[in-house]
């Protein structure tokens, strides 16, 4: 069984930076058994980064559609992970207000970096926070699960606007805010399932050291660069834009 101090040691041993930002998608799964459970690993993740930011995808683009519009900040479940969820209500996290592709984050100017994902009409937008990543030079973790969920990746292919991967016409959702404010939020979605080819680049990535493996408990781990990430796959998407097709 893991103790948080021997999740601490696989963190230092990774070398993500302590001040930085780091994204984590992650399955609980993965890493075994734990003392203390789902909670601990997130008060490990929380206390590593605690002068840095922290941030956890809290998405609910699998039920948030035209027949159920409407995003409760407060209230809406994530759709991706025991972690995510329990993460989305602790103190001091704050959530974005995008309907579909919501983050919680913790730490250094998380409410900075949440503000305004609500004004955009697509899941991933460059100004977006999948956008501020980069800005951030950010880390992603990926714990126990691979590229295929590595939500960044679809932001690069909107920035690219690689055909067939948006739909063309807007549904009509509404983000609500905690005193019952509704806010219009007009959205094109994400369409296909590109997703489950991104690992198709996982041995480019290792191989120009995008990417490096690690262990977090039982988990395989993947440690991404934002940026060394964006600057190989960009040159790459532009000249096979099928690429995940």
């Amino acid at each position: 069984m893991y103790t948080k101090q021997n999740l601490l040691d696989h963190l230092n041993q990774l070398g993500i930076d302590r001040n930085g930002t780091l994204l984590v998608h992650s399955s609980m799964k993965s890493i075994g058994h734990v003392e203390g459970g789902a909670e601990t690993v997130l008060d490990t993740l929380s206390e590593y980064m605690e002068n840095g930011l922290l941030v956890l995808p809290t998405h609910t683009w699998s039920y948030i559609k035209a027949d159920n519009p409407r995003f409760y900040i407060d209230e809406s479940p994530s759709c991706v992970g025991l972690l995510t969820e329990l993460f989305r209500k602790r103190p001091g996290v704050v959530r974005s207000w995008h309907p579909t592709h919501s983050v919680g984050a913790l730490g250094k100017g998380a409410h900075e970096f949440v503000a305004g994902n609500e004004k955009f009409d697509t899941p991933c937008a460059r100004e977006s926070v999948w956008g501020k990543l980069l800005d951030h030079k950010a880390t992603i973790l990926l714990l126990g699960v691979d590229l295929r969920r590595c939500t960044y990746i679809h932001g690069v292919e909107e920035w690219l606007d690689i055909p067939g991967r948006m739909t063309d016409e807007h549904e009509t959702l509404y983000t609500v805010l905690p005193d019952g404010t509704e806010i219009v939020v007009p959205q094109r979605r994400h369409i296909g399932h590109t997703s489950e080819k991104y690992s198709r680049v996982e041995d480019v990535f290792l191989d120009n050291d995008v990417m490096f493996k690690g262990k977090f408990g039982d988990a395989t781990v993947r440690v991404c660069d934002t940026v060394k990430m964006t600057d190989l796959l960009i040159p790459i998407l532009k000249e096979d834009p099928a690429l995940f097709s």
